[in-house]
């Protein structure tokens, strides 16, 4: 923890306490924590190591070590190891961690201008999300979160979000009525799910193969990389390719820990983490034709689905997110990319 250890550990006994901030999981590995050494930069993650997301951010901590002759460096939990990204995102703005890797669809309400990113069939595929993420509406997502003692380094590749679930193809709407799937904790997926005739259920991530495995959810939504990675295709049989969804990933750094490097370093964690989405997005599109293969290959079945009663019966949510002022101009922004895309 680049502050130092004893700010650490001022954190860490204020947070026995601390029950708002949602971090009382966290606390039997907060000690370890606070033993971090200083110049140690502390990651964390909630996916599986080799996830392209973790090794990107490896290659970040490789190239820091490298560039400062190891005297800056990261130490990355994954796995989840330090806990759901709630509560990553908490600690993170507190100056527990460091460095953190969140889905947008998990920081829609605190955060805003993430919703632009979340809402459904913004974007029509991945190279017209990529465009967007590194231009103007990725710099203005990615300056939102300075309000909130956090400062937002990259957007990362979450593939397209589609269906998956453990009782039958979905081909419209109509077909996922009565059927439980879980969703982020975002107003927009609780939203859109009801819209498609489906029971929102927001768990975490880390929550859903049991649930789907003791069918408490009969579904959820995720990438391929994910639906693979997670091990969900070993109880959900069913893929149907709705692509409702390319939200994306952010990586965030603590203001704290970064206000705390010299000007000199401050610049180098910048511009390597910027660097790293060009890293990021190579992996992300090995690991998706690699994941999309095992999961084939294992007997699960996949479905196209129409597309347009998708899209129409998502409608009413994506009017009422254009009626918001802070929203409308980044929507227009990513349509005009689209157009010219097409043009």
């Amino acid at each position: 923890m680049i502050p130092g250890n004893n700010s650490r550990r001022r954190f860490l006994a204020a947070s026995l306490g601390a029950t708002s901030l949602g971090i009382a999981s966290t606390i039997p590995i907060l000690p370890a924590l606070a033993r971090t050494p200083d110049g140690v930069l502390t990651a964390t993650d909630v996916h599986v190591d080799g996830y392209p997301t973790v090794e990107a951010v490896k290659w970040i901590g490789e190239t820091l070590e490298r560039e400062t002759d190891g005297r800056l460096r990261i130490r990355l939990y994954h796995s989840g190891q330090l806990g759901r990204e709630s509560e990553a995102i908490d600690m993170a703005r507190f100056g527990a961690i460091d460095i953190t890797r969140v889905y947008t669809g998990a920081l829609n309400n605190a955060f805003p201008l993430t919703q632009a990113l979340c809402l459904p069939y913004v974007f029509d595929s991945v190279e017209h999300m990529r465009r967007v993420c590194d231009g103007e509406v990725g710099d203005t997502v990615l300056r939102g979160f300075e309000s909130r003692d956090l400062v937002g380094l990259a957007i990362y590749d979450s593939g397209a979000r589609c269906f998956y679930n453990t009782q039958r193809p979905l081909v419209t709407p109509q077909d996922m009525r009565g059927l439980k799937f879980r969703v982020p904790a975002s107003d927009i997926f609780i939203q859109l799910l009801k819209l498609f005739g489906a029971n929102p259920t927001p768990l975490g991530y880390g929550a859903v193969f049991s649930s789907l495995e003791t069918r408490l959810i009969d579904g959820a939504e995720n990438n391929m990389r994910s639906f693979h990675s997670s091990r969900h295709f070993e109880v959900a049989r069913h893929w149907s390719q709705s692509e409702h969804s390319y939200a994306p990933d952010v990586l965030l750094i603590s203001r704290r820990s970064l206000e705390a490097l010299s000007p000199s370093d401050r610049a180098l964690v910048m511009d390597v983490a910027r660097s790293s989405v060009a890293v990021m997005r190579k992996l992300w599109d090995a690991s998706e034709i690699e994941a999309r293969k095992a999961v084939a290959e294992s007997g699960v079945s996949f479905n196209e689905v129409d597309m347009q009663a998708f899209e129409a019966a998502a409608r009413p949510l994506l009017d009422d997110y254009l009626n918001r002022e802070r929203i409308a101009p980044l929507y227009r922004l990513i349509r005009e990319q689209a157009a010219r895309d097409r043009a």
